[in-house]
């Protein structure tokens, strides 16, 4: 390799670097960048070049020219880069607004339908004399299964697709969430009840029942609703989802009042009196007598509505506590009976509003909020109507 090409190769290099440094926009970069490294570039047909070189030849102009490539190619990205910045930080400049100034138009968020259904579910039960209980959604095995009737090798775990949490050190375990009500009380997670058994994340809100009956003396009547989790995902199924169970523990409970209580929220729940129920025989560890319950449904213009009898919708399990779990809270069974219920808040919307697919309740889409009519002062009450504007 000469002295000249070596000098051509240096003197090429210092021009092409200058120019990319000099380069005030990113057409004038762009325009550098092809004239380097585009097809017909000057870098480009130094490295043509290499194909014709015999291989000492090769060896010595090899490295300044790949060198020569690589310096320029990371000076424009680097002029890119700093370019960029520079044209967004003059947008945001720009763009910038002034919060303290008044909003020219209304605000446009929206109240979400799980938090509505949620009101209407605390406005209904309230009048029926329940109180709204909560607890930690981070359960112990004993409170999720164990209390419930669910021993370790019982088939029912295997249809809650559990996630299983890494045993925390006792120290973190003190304390657990209030209760939402101001009079239910909760034990802490360390009391009596609370095993070194696993940590799960609660696959029901039935163990808000097991604390609440560890905690307080019958007669009980509480709503428990909450974020619960089961490894699932589709268009009616999702990791995390909200449901709310229902409890009433007290002397001479029969079926009869879990069939009035249900059918009296149904019907104000859905805001019609022609709900119609169904009780049919099914299976749940925790109740017995358990029964899944359907409600009659029309079509109407091709879609099912809730109301009439024309067809059947299951849209909730229940269940007389069974005797197990009674006595598991430290009552006694032959004194005390209750009945308990629970639902899918997620699919009560999904029933009431004429949803048809889940995935859009976690997307934060406020078309789809105002698509189906929601705003952000809905407030549910018994006289206005629990139900948000058509």
């Amino acid at each position: 390799m000469t002295d000249n090409t070596m000098t051509d190769t240096d003197d090429l290099k210092t021009h092409l670097l200058v120019a990319i440094e000099a380069s005030a926009s990113l057409d004038a970069l762009d325009a550098v960048r092809v004239d380097a490294l585009g097809k017909q570039g000057r870098v480009t047909q130094l490295l043509k070049t290499m194909g014709a070189l015999s291989p000492e030849e090769r060896q010595a102009r090899g490295p300044a020219i790949h060198g020569l490539r690589e310096a320029v190619t990371n000076a424009i990205a680097a002029r890119k880069a700093h370019l960029e910045q520079v044209a967004l930080d003059a947008q945001l400049a720009s763009e910038a607004l002034d919060m303290t100034l008044p909003a020219d138009a209304p605000l446009a968020g929206t109240v979400h339908p799980v938090s509505q259904v949620m009101d209407e579910l605390a406005e209904i039960f309230a009048d029926l004399g329940f109180a709204v209980a909560s607890g930690p959604e981070m359960e112990t095995d004993w409170h999720n299964f164990g209390a419930l009737n669910i021993p370790e090798t019982h088939p029912a775990r295997a249809m809650h697709d559990t996630f299983y949490l890494e045993q925390p050190a006792r120290a973190d375990r003190d304390g657990q969430s209030p209760s939402s009500d101001g009079g239910l009380r909760l034990p802490p997670a360390d009391a009596q009840h609370d095993r070194e058994t696993p940590r799960v994340l609660r696959t029901h809100t039935s163990p808000v029942q097991i604390r609440t009956m560890l905690a307080n003396k019958p007669p009980i009547r509480i709503i428990a609703p909450g974020r619960t989790y089961r490894s699932d995902s589709d268009a009616t199924h999702t990791p995390m989802f909200h449901q709310v169970e229902g409890l009433v523990i007290d002397k001479g409970i029969t079926l009869g009042h879990l069939k009035w209580t249900l059918e009296t929220f149904l019907k104000a729940f859905f805001e019609r009196d022609d709900i119609v129920l169904r009780l049919r025989p099914s299976y749940f560890p925790f109740t017995e007598p358990s029964a899944e319950v359907d409600v009659g449904y029309s079509i109407v213009k091709g879609k099912r509505v809730i109301g009439g009898s024309e067809g059947w919708m299951e849209v909730l399990g229940s269940g007389m506590v069974h005797p197990k779990v009674i006595a598991a809270c430290g009552l006694d069974p032959e004194e005390w009976q209750g009945f308990a219920f629970g639902c899918g808040i997620d699919r009560l919307a999904m029933l009431k509003y004429g949803m048809d697919d889940l995935r859009p309740f976690f997307d934060g889409d406020i078309r789809w909020l105002k698509h189906y009519g929601f705003s952000a002062l809905d407030v549910p009450t018994l006289s206005g109507g629990v139900g948000t504007p058509a």
